[in-house]
């Protein structure tokens, strides 16, 4: 198959070292294998000529035109092969001496840089025969007809023999005449398609990484992707048709980076639309499809998936069976054919016969389970590279072929219609399939496929049911170490995994405590630069000056109130002269009329020292002056007044707005200026774009567009004054994020440093688009939904969302591939997608929002202001307020920067808390939990005034819940005997009189009483212990156990004020230890 794709992609042999138009072309053909794979083709010719090119003078290579279906052709394979692209409708004949090409102008140009190439290799001359483009070629197909017969005459042969691909029907009105000219001229035809079958089937070193490059892509995304997507199908008891899980895993091999695969997103395509199969309906032919039947999981059901992609044209594939519950017919049966493929696949050495593989697993077959003989596939899979299914190769049991090293196969064997002892329809039937992408090497085969595992053990799962089922059900393997309750719901497992999430999860955050505990040591004992406020002086009342000289005063017309708008100053009658006041002095200015009809205006000035007035310098720089604080006028024409205060008002704003946005921009550190993009190369554009946060004006807003230049971005209206440029080396992380739930698709940029947007001061700068219109019913009534109406224009918006997540893909791809250049790499830039599926709702600021983890942040991009956090930049995290009957905890997120305030998510679904955790804990980020909200301020000023004590007390531990006292027994302090009780009530006493209580609490007299009267019966701790949990119980939440109560007051901080550092040592209050 070679579609359109094929031609806008890079050349499949890598690197090209000739260009045929110039630097702006993007297609560059690499003339080394060029020339390489020339000498091939004429070598293979002449030593085969008569076993396989059918005693053929000239070879006639016709391409069609280009199509959107999925189609594999030995033509455009031989371009493919030879130049690293297709050319549709072109005409190559292969002659002794000379190559004719047939094609458009634009080809040809592209063509002619191997001219020099093919004459130094083999000494043939290229002709090119241009066709016009309302010209339908027949005069430049008879001057091909007369160069074969020339040398046909010139060599003695009266009838020219020429090959063509006999079993490619003609497409398009060139073909068509050249076809019917071809079989109408004097030749004698011959097919030619197994003499490049033969050439095609032994590949090179860069064919051979391009198909390894293709088989890790595929088993890739068959182990990241589609089995974790079928297990939480399953897992969830979700109904999913197996055509939408073909096009999300189509999706995935479209986009490799959804998958954690470094490969570039043009150069990938499918091999055929991705296969799903289960409930009784098997094909399995590369022809079969993905119908809309949901995927079946019940008891003893088989479930295929198959996926193949491409790189660079070369194609690999795989294929794997899963099996839940299997009985013991199924279990055999994929055992067997397990056996079978490997077999047949450690026949695939240099020297045998290809043959030899179909019969390995047809012997394996037989001795073991004789009776699923004639369920076999008949072949054992096919040859691929360029093509999916190679002519000529097919690993059947009549193919005598010698197999030679770099041979490529796709091993494919399978079990067709097999019988199940089940009642249940959907299961009775049954079919199994494995498929490899495998290297001929001279020792042994290569296979590349196996990242994903197709071991019993693997694929194999089962549901945790009730005991009395699971006796009667014959398991694939051995249930796992331990007993499992039965839960409300069953949940699939793998049978190997030996212990439950929640324990594998437990070690790794023990693990990563102690490594966070060792990091924070190492960086607090290397100490830190102190807090600086960095802001800069803004302009004190004494900079600010209206008239320099009397003689710059406007001349007084009347004793009335004047506002001097060109200087900013206000001109106020005091004792017959006018003096003068900048407006920046004002604080507030108001009017009022008196019954009499009298009009006051009151005029309130800023003056040092006043409550809620910023300090001023003035007041140390003046501090014998006399200051104005206020003054009022009364008038008879309250015109005059209404005028004079709404321009007091209007110039003080402006001013003020003015002054802000100086004082701003003096904090903002200073960019590299934009280099434009020349004429040679295009900026990469987006248009019709809308900004966050928005420009300021009154104006009516207008959408701008997005351009890529050689050093950053620039956003730009048809307002001169409406420009942002985002420079590349500002940028921190760039997010795109396409329209699902949203109404919206956009592009994020949160930078390093500050910019301006109008005159707003700014980290995030976001730029989208709307993808859907709000339309208002007038009627009011409600619409069918078989309205044709209705479906049209549910369709075009459809498209349009559509539309636009493409645009907004084509640009970040174009961009991508930019920052890949050189002088990008130390920027290390690349646009980060959500992940949606682990994202949960919660309020990061006032409102609900949807949160999403992306690989390298936390964000939240659709309400405002954004959510950007960087996941290395985090401390630890601690979610408060979890328990038992609880709906909904917190988030706190605590940076590595002690100075930074924690940022807070309140509000999650409890439904939420697991999916958190394991994220988490899969990016390596320690959590804690607790069942209170602490006040995070003086936790983290008393850690940073004392980090000695601080680590020396264990750290970050102290949030641990699940640290018991039993294992503080085994602590260092150990020795110091018994500490009894009544001695940790005294300091909780103490600690109350000077400050509050760390945590809301109320009982705690009574807790100290509770506890002596526990203390005189002698009882053990653990006894006491013990007996508290059961009062708890019975209680209820009202009342708490003493240990808990103990263990809330002394590990965690509350909503009171932090307690004195010289009464509990400079340091965090240490875990209650009771001892015996």
């Amino acid at each position: 198959m070679a579609d359109s794709r094929n031609v806008t992609a890079k050349s499949a042999n890598g690197k090209g070292s000739g260009s045929s138009t110039g630097a702006n072309n993007p297609y560059a053909i690499n003339l080394d294998n060029f020339s390489k794979r020339l000498k091939m083709l004429y070598s293979h010719w002449n030593k085969c000529k008569s076993d396989l090119w059918g005693d053929s003078d000239a070879l006639a290579i016709a391409t069609p035109p280009t199509s959107e279906d999925l189609r594999y052709l030995k033509s455009s394979a031989l371009h493919v092969w030879l130049v690293g692209y297709e050319f549709p409708e072109t005409i190559m004949l292969f002659m002794k001496k000379q190559i004719h090409v047939l094609c458009s102008q634009k080809k040809a140009s592209l063509l002619n840089v191997v001219k020099k190439s093919a004459k130094e290799a083999v000494g043939v001359e290229i002709i090119m025969h241009v066709k016009p483009k309302n010209d339908d070629g027949a005069g430049l197909m008879e001057s091909l007809f007369r160069a074969v017969n020339a040398q046909s005459k010139s060599s003695g042969n009266d009838a020219p023999v020429v090959g063509h691909m006999a079993r490619e029907a003609p497409e398009g009105k060139l073909l068509e005449l050249w076809d019917g000219k071809l079989k109408n001229a004097d030749f004698q035809l011959t097919d030619v398609t197994n003499g490049f079958s033969d050439l095609f089937a032994v590949k090179d070193n860069t064919e051979l990484t391009n198909v390894r490059r293709a088989a890790f892509l595929t088993s890739s995304v068959m182990r990241s992707f589609v089995v974790p997507k079928v297990e939480k199908v399953i897992d969830e008891e979700k109904k999913v048709s197996h055509s939408s899980l073909m096009n999300e895993t189509e999706k995935a091999v479209l986009e490799p980076a959804r998958i954690k695969v470094k490969l570039k997103a043009e150069n990938v395509d499918i091999c055929y639309p991705p296969i799903f199969q289960s409930g009784g309906d098997f094909d399995l032919k590369p022809s079969a499809s993905s119908n809309d039947e949901n995927l079946c999981y019940d008891s003893t059901s088989v479930i295929i998936c198959a996926v193949g992609s491409r790189y660079n044209s070369y194609c690999s594939n795989i294929a794997r069976t899963f099996l839940i519950d299997a009985n013991a017919v199924q279990s055999k049966a994929y055992e067997v054919l397990l056996r079978a493929q490997e077999a047949a696949i450690s026949t695939l050495k240099s020297g045998n016969k290809i043959s030899a593989a179909y019969q390995a697993a047809l012997s394996v077959v037989e001795k073991d389970a004789p009776e699923l003989a004639s369920s076999l596939t008949k072949t054992a899979g096919t040859g691929i590279g360029l093509e999916f299914r190679e002519s000529g190769l097919n690993l059947n049991a009549k193919n005598d072929r010698i197999l030679r090293p770099g041979m490529v196969f796709n091993v494919s064997l399978g079990f067709q219609n097999l019988q199940a002892e089940t009642k249940n329809p959907k299961t009775k039937k049954f079919s199994l399939l494995l498929a490899d992408t495998v290297i001929v090497r001279e020792d042994a085969p290569e296979v590349l496929t196996q990242l994903s595992s197709k071991a019993v053990k693997d694929v194999a799962y089962s549901f945790n049911e009730d005991d009395d089922e699971e006796d009667e059900r014959v398991n694939i393997k051995a249930e796992s170490k331990g007993g499992v309750t039965t839960s409300s719901k069953a949940t699939l497992r793998s049978d190997n995994q030996e212990m439950s999430k929640e324990e594998l999860r437990r070690q790794h955050q023990a693990e990563l405590a102690r490594q966070k505990n060792e990091e924070t040591a190492r960086r607090l004992a290397g100490g830190g630069s102190s807090a600086t406020d960095n802001r800069g002086a803004g302009k004190t009342i004494g900079d600010l000056i209206a008239y320099k000289n009397v003689n710059d005063m406007p001349l007084p017309k009347d004793l009335m109130i004047q506002i001097d708008q060109k200087n900013e100053a206000i001109l106020l009658p005091i004792y017959g002269s006018m003096v003068p006041f900048h407006v920046a002095t004002v604080k507030s200015v108001s009017s009022q009329q008196d019954g009499n009809r009298n009009c006051y205006i009151r005029i309130i000035f800023n003056v040092p020292g006043t409550p809620f007035n910023p300090h001023d310098a003035n007041s140390l720089k003046f501090q014998g002056s006399i200051y104005l604080k206020e003054v009022s006028f009364r008038s008879k024409d309250p015109r005059h007044i209404s005028e004079a205060v709404q321009l007091i008002k209007t110039l003080r704003r402006q001013v003020a707005s003015r002054e802000s946005e100086r004082a701003e921009r003096a904090t903002l550190v200073t960019q590299e200026r934009l280099q434009l993009s020349g004429a040679k190369f295009k900026p990469i554009r987006l248009l019709d774009l809308w900004i966050r946060p928005p420009f300021g004006g009154r104006g009516r807003k207008l959408s701008g567009s997005l351009e890529a230049h050689s050093n950053g971005f620039r956003y730009s209206t048809s307002r001169p004054d409406e420009r942002v440029d985002v420079m590349f080396g500002n940028i921190k992380h760039a997010f795109v994020q396409p329209a699902e739930k949203e109404m919206i698709t956009l592009l994020h940029f949160h930078l390093r440093n500050h910019i301006m947007v109008g005159n707003k001061k700014t980290k995030d700068v976001q730029f989208y688009v709307e993808v859907m219109d709000v339309v208002q019913t007038l009627g009011g009534g409600k619409r069918s939904a078989y309205d044709p109406d209705e479906i049209e224009e549910e369709q075009r918006e459809r498209d349009r969302k559509n539309k636009i997540n493409m645009d907004f893909q084509n640009f970040v791809n174009r961009v991508n591939d930019l920052w890949g250049q050189p002088q990008f790499k130390a920027l290390d830039l690349e646009f980060d997608q959500p992940l949606r599926e682990l994202g949960f709702h919660g309020v990061p600021h006032k409102a609900s929002a949807f949160i999403v983890p992306t690989s390298s942040c936390l964000v939240e991009l659709i309400e405002t202001p954004f959510v950007v956090i960087t996941l290395s930049e985090i401390e630890i995290v601690n979610l408060e307020r979890v328990g038992l009957g609880q709906k909904n905890f917190d988030m706190t997120i605590v940076f590595k920067d002690f100075k930074r305030d924690v940022f807070r998510i309140d509000s999650i679904p409890s439904t939420s808390l697991d999916g958190i955790k394991e994220w988490l804990d899969t990016t390596d980020l320690k959590y804690y939990e607790s069942r209170l909200n602490l006040n995070w301020r003086p936790i983290l000023k008393t850690i940073t005034d004392d980090p000695e004590k601080f680590i020396e007390d264990g750290g970050w531990e102290f949030l641990n819940m699940e640290v018991s006292d039993s294992d503080s027994d085994k602590s260092e302090e150990s020795d110091q005997g018994y500490v009894p009780s009544d001695i940790q009530s005294d300091s909780s006493e103490e600690e109350g009189d000077d400050s509050e209580s760390l945590v809301e609490s109320e009982d705690d007299e009574e807790d100290d009483s509770e506890e002596g009267s526990e203390e005189d019966e002698g009882k053990t701790w653990e006894e006491l212990e013990r007996e508290a949990s059961y009062a708890d119980r019975e209680k209820g939440d009202d009342s708490d156990s003493e240990q808990e109560r103990a263990r809330r007051k002394m590990k965690a901080f509350g909503k009171a004020r932090a307690p004195e550092k010289r009464r509990l040592g400079g340091s965090l209050p240490k875990r209650a230890k009771l001892r015996r």
